[in-house]
């Protein structure tokens, strides 16, 4: 577990949330705004939507919040889990929203190197392997590297298709 002071600088950088019934648990979020699927990977990498995942700061801060009343309890094993009883439920799932938003970020910047530049699967996770940067510098090495595939990526029009003139 990080210090609490780790812990309280990389909070101060998330946006506080109000409460909300259904995402109880959750305390904070990012302050800037994904972009949309449709905008370029280099775009996204600077805007940070896959940077490491807010969820595990919020992980560790309700681990030291338990470690904190565990100390204060001492012996009493009874009172402390009345006291931890929805500490530990936030905590169980922090930890699986920590799980599932970088497993979804790392599948989908995978797919999306794969689609953008003419690399293979196993060239991918040995490029990345032995790759010792930030994303946007991989990224870069890529781009000089391996040749980037010409795709025009367009957000789908709404509405009816226009009509084939022959």
């Amino acid at each position: 577990m990080h210090s609490i002071e780790v812990i309280n600088e990389k909070l101060s950088k998330l946006q506080p949330l109000n409460y909300n019934q259904f995402f109880w648990w959750r305390r904070w979020t990012t302050k800037n705004k994904p972009l949309d699927k449709f905008a370029p990977l280099l775009d996204r990498i600077q805007n940070g939507d896959f940077e490491f995942s807010h969820y595990f700061w919020q992980w560790q801060y309700c681990e030291w919040e338990i470690s904190e009343v565990e100390k204060k309890c001492g012996v009493d094993g009874q009172k402390w889990v009345e006291l931890t009883q929805v500490d530990r439920a936030r905590r169980k799932r922090l930890f699986a929203d920590f799980e599932k938003d970088e497993n979804e970020k790392l599948q989908s910047l995978k797919k999306l190197f794969l689609q953008n530049f003419k690399m293979s699967d196993d060239q991918y996770e040995q490029e990345l392997s032995e790759f010792g940067g930030t994303i946007e510098d991989f990224y870069h090495y890529c781009e000089e590297k391996y040749k980037k595939y010409n795709i025009i990526q367009n957000k789908p029009r709404r509405g009816r298709p226009p009509k084939i003139k022959k």
